[in-house]
């Protein structure tokens, strides 16, 4: 079989340590069947699942220690402490001591640690020291940063982890059971209940409770199904949804896969819904067994990963090619080649952003937490970057430009007028359906005056129910009114039931659906939406009393009752929050799956335009260059089905759209998936929660506008620092070939440059806090690697002019020029290049005048000031023979004020130019 396929698939699934994001590479495992995926887990694993699914249903609950009812509490508990908690393996995070392992075993700090033992080697024991402590402080500050981004990540997950719905019974129950039977007497025992456990806390033997957008926690055995469909894709590569049943045919098969009533963990619910019992968690699952054989060090990276790598890749490259010329052009004119090649190195640790993954985590970590208190949850770090450069966000019109809280508004007969009989059909229909009760149940079921005028519970019985699928668009349910005859009640999508629909009720008859009457239906119907209501028609059949099992055939030849027309009204914040997210630079496109004209008044309502309404019957028609063109043009697309609202995101990304896409519903998570972001709530249904990116604790544009903000100062952040180090970086090799080209001794010992570095590497640690001016944040931010390496050969060369100033002050003013006085010149270059490198924070930080029209966070000036003040007092104070430096004459400082002032106005003067010919972002 192609194991790298199964790798790709876990990577992804590793990603966020949860069941969901393996859904990103659905249709990846499209051979894994066929080419014997079962071989790839234990023999045993296939075997004990295989045993399940043809065991008989009572010997398989006394193998598990299970119930018909379930596990009681206690008996749950009993089991968590046997089996342990229903997590895959990676998910857990890495030992300590593996995560501080992880955290040193970047190439900069293997480099650090070679130039420390060539020091030792060399007897230099300062210099060994010096570096030990960088490779300490650097490792520490990491590993501490990333413990406590982790712990912040966990917290913020767990706000949104999965539940699922379990069948608990009370020990009682037994005890009531065992007295009916020694004492022959009749108790009532409690009733099981269902309740919602989060998934890692099921166990082998609980009952659990499936519907369409579940997922499934764990390898289930079915019990009772009724049309149940699931998403096997992620372990088959099957695209299309297989049905599950309670028994297993008699079929010899080693193949645990192509067993027709297991459940597997990792797959979904499509449609039905079933009650299942737990047979593995955890490793113990075939999705666990599979996990085990892929390691996190597989995982692809991200946009974002790839070009932070990028950068570090090309200061490296060039680290690679500059310190062989500083090593051969000091030995040549020095002719010292062991102080040479000391030096080199210690330029080449210069060249190492070593704080790079330090700064990038800890500004991710922030910006998480700060987003937060917005209400917004980031279960993917690295999912704050695309955040910030999301220029499209297409989102449902439902709960998202509306309150999301439906209101019944009509109840109508076909020819519009209202209708005490339709109310009570819609009723019985949403009373009785075991499926995903959406708001138009509620809204439906909100009527309690229906319910004890019908009583439900006491005068019918319900027979069976066909789910409701997106394919359909409807769903029916059989009832039976005191056993006397059975009657079919179906509601959906007006165009769906009528397709299936050939009378029409007119007061207490029936006639032929003509084409007039269908005429007049769609008259009224869209009389209706130009109100702003959604419509959705009620259909009934009377059936044969004798029959217990329906299916979807049973759905044909029905008569059309009425409508039930709700209102969902649009929220006060609506026009605001799309007017902010439009001077921010987001477009919003509504994709959804309401009628044209319902969807229209919306949007009107809201400001967006409504010229012309994409239906997702046009959108299949088109090709992907017609779309293409298609998508630019339209805001707001109506009918669509979960295939279309993939495209259209797929054609946008396409197009070189940074796409976002907000949805909750079963129908959302293709679309989901696909986006560059994909943004759900804490209300939706499993299956969104685990494709999306970010979660949020309040369905608004409003606080998603806020969120983008917050998504674009953190990128902007961690942009800051990576400039930052570029151009500083190269300016200082640059000084360093011109000095070491034309004076006679070493421009710095190895431990000038290795202390100036980690000084100046401390100066940024406070990047993450800083403040970030308002033009960063107005517009969406790219990504764009190649910048980097235009920025850096820009601004480098501007502190190179002025160290070479500053070699002349020392050779001719303080007469620093010979081998005696080299202490002297390594003294006054080492002040005045930590000033320079520690300016470059506050002059690269922001495109206009620092500390006047821009001020830093406070953390950042303290930081960077402390740091000035330390560079000064090292060879100024009491430690300056330790580091081989000495004191400066006074007349040194003036000089110095006026290099560093002559230094900020030319820096200033470049950005403004390069922000004129290339932008500042």
């Amino acid at each position: 079989m192609n194991f790298t396929i199964l790798k790709e698939f876990f990577a992804s699934f590793i990603r966020t340590r949860g069941i969901g994001r393996h859904f990103r590479r659905l249709l990846l495992l499209d051979s894994l069947a066929a080419t014997g995926v079962s071989r790839e887990v234990p023999p045993s694993l296939s075997q004990t699942l295989i045993a399940a699914a043809k065991s008989d249903v009572d010997a398989l609950l006394r193998q598990l220690d299970s119930h018909p009812h379930g596990l009681s509490e206690a008996q749950a508990d009993a089991a968590r402490e046997r089996f342990g908690l229903n997590e895959i393996e990676q998910e857990k995070p890495p030992a300590w001591w593996l995560h501080l392992w992880h955290c040193y075993k970047t190439p900069f700090d293997l480099l650090l640690t070679l130039l420390a033992v060539i020091s030792y080697v060399t007897e230099d024991m300062k210099a060994t020291i010096v570096i030990g402590s960088m490779v300490v402080l650097s490792v520490m500050i990491r590993f501490w940063q990333e413990s406590k981004s982790n712990r912040a990540a966990d917290k913020l997950k767990a706000m949104v982890s999965n539940t699922a719905t379990v069948i608990r019974h009370d020990l009682a129950e037994d005890a009531a059971e065992e007295a009916r039977q020694f004492f022959d007497v009749q108790l009532h025992p409690k009733e099981p209940r269902k309740t919602e456990v989060p998934i890692k806390q099921l166990v082998p033997g609980d009952l659990v409770v499936l519907s369409a957008g579940d997922m499934i926690p764990g390898d289930c055995r079915v019990l009772a199904a009724k049309d149940l469909f699931v998403s096997q894709a992620a372990m088959t590569g099957e695209s299309l949804p297989v049905e599950k049943f309670i028994r297993q045919r008699e079929i010899d098969t080693s193949n645990a896969l192509e067993l027709e009533n297991i459940l597997f963990m990792g797959t979904n619910v499509v449609s039905g819904s079933a009650t299942a019992v737990v047979v593995s968690t955890g490793n113990r699952t075939y999705f666990g067994a599979l996990a085990q054989r892929v390691t996190a060090s597989d995982r692809t990276p991200t946009q974002f990963q790839a070009g932070v790598n990028k950068v570090a890749w090309l200061l490296i490259r060039f680290m690679f090619v500059m310190t062989p010329l500083v090593l051969f052009i000091n030995g040549f004119t020095k002719g010292d080649w062991t102080e040479a090649f000391l030096f080199a190195m210690s330029v080449a640790v210069g060249l190492t952003p070593e704080m790079l993954p330090m700064i990038v985590t800890s500004t991710l970590a922030k910006g998480a937490v700060i987003l937060s208190r917005q209400k917004v949850i980031v279960k993917r770090l690295d999912a704050i970057q695309n955040f910030g450069a999301m220029d499209v966000l297409c989102t449902d019109k439902t709960g998202t430009l509306t309150q999301d809280k439906i209101f019944l508004a009509r109840h109508t007969d076909i020819w519009g007028e209202d209708s005490d009989d339709v109310l009570e059909s819609a009723y019985l229909n949403s009373y009785y359906q075991t499926g995903l009760k959406n708001l138009l149940d509620v809204a439906v079921l909100e009527h309690v005056e229906v319910q004890r005028e019908l009583n439900p519970a006491v005068n019918f019985r319900k027979v069976d129910e066909v789910p409701f699928d997106f394919q359909r668009r409807r769903m029916s349910v059989v009832v039976a009114q005191h056993d006397r005859h059975h009657q079919l009640i179906c509601k959906g999508a007006v165009d769906e039931i009528l397709s299936i629909c050939s009378r029409v009720r007119h007061g207490d008859g029936d006639e032929t659906l003509t084409p007039e009457l269908l005429a007049r239906v769609r008259a009224v119907t869209a009389e209706l939406n130009e109100d702003g209501l959604r419509v959705v028609a009620v259909a009934s059949k009377e059936m044969p009393p004798d029959k217990e099992v329906y299916s979807i055939a049973d759905e044909a030849d029905l008569t059309l009752v009425g409508y039930v027309a709700f209102l969902d009204p649009p929220k006060e914040s609506t026009e605001p929050a799309l007017m902010a997210l439009a001077g921010h630079g987001v477009a919003v496109k509504v994709l959804t799956g309401d009628n044209e004209l319902v969807t229209a008044k919306i949007c009107r309502e809201v400001g967006l335009e409504t010229d012309t309404v994409l239906l997702g019957a046009d959108v299949e028609r088109m090709s992907d260059a017609e779309l293409a063109q298609a998508v630019e043009l339209h805001s707001i697309f109506a009918k669509l089905t979960p295939s279309h609202k993939e495209r259209i995101v797929r054609t946008l990304k396409a197009n070189g759209h940074v796409v976002g896409f907000m949805g909750d519903g079963i129908n959302d998570a293709a679309a989901l998936r696909t986006a560059d972001i994909g943004i759900s709530v804490d209300t939706a249904v499993d299956i969104a929660k685990e494709a999306a990116d970010i979660i949020l604790l309040e369905k608004s544009l409003m606080v998603l506008e806020e969120g983008v903000i917050e998504g674009r100062k953190t990128f902007a952040n961690m942009l800051k620092y990576i400039k930052m180090t570029a151009s500083s970086n190269f300016g200082n090799v640059f000084s360093v070939l011109v000095a070491s080209a034309f004076i006679p001794f070493l421009p710095m010992l190895p431990m000038h440059l290795l202390v100036q570095n980690l000084l100046y590497d401390f100066s940024q640690i406070a990047i993450p806090f800083d403040n970030v001016d308002d033009e960063l944040v107005k517009l969406p931010q790219r990504w764009n690697p190649a910048d980097i390496g235009r920025f850096m050969l820009f601004f480098g060369p501007v502190s190179s002019i002025f160290d070479i100033i500053t070699y002349g002050v020392m050779w001719f003013v303080f007469k620093a020029n010979s081998p005696e006085h080299q202490t002297l010149f390594q003294s006054g270059w080492f002040i005045e290049g930590l000033m320079t490198q520690t300016l470059v924070v506050h002059m690269i930080r922001t495109q206009k005048i620092p500390f006047i029209e821009s001020r830093p966070g406070t953390a950042l000036l303290v930081t960077t000031c402390l740091i000035m003040a330390i560079g000064i007092s090292i060879p100024m104070g009491p430690f300056a023979l330790y580091f081989k430096l000495q004191a400066l004459p006074l007349g040194y400082f003036p000089i110095l004020a006026a290099i560093l002032a002559g230094y900020m106005v030319l820096t200033q003067m470049m950005k403004k130019f390069y922000t004129r010919r290339f932008g500042w972002q």
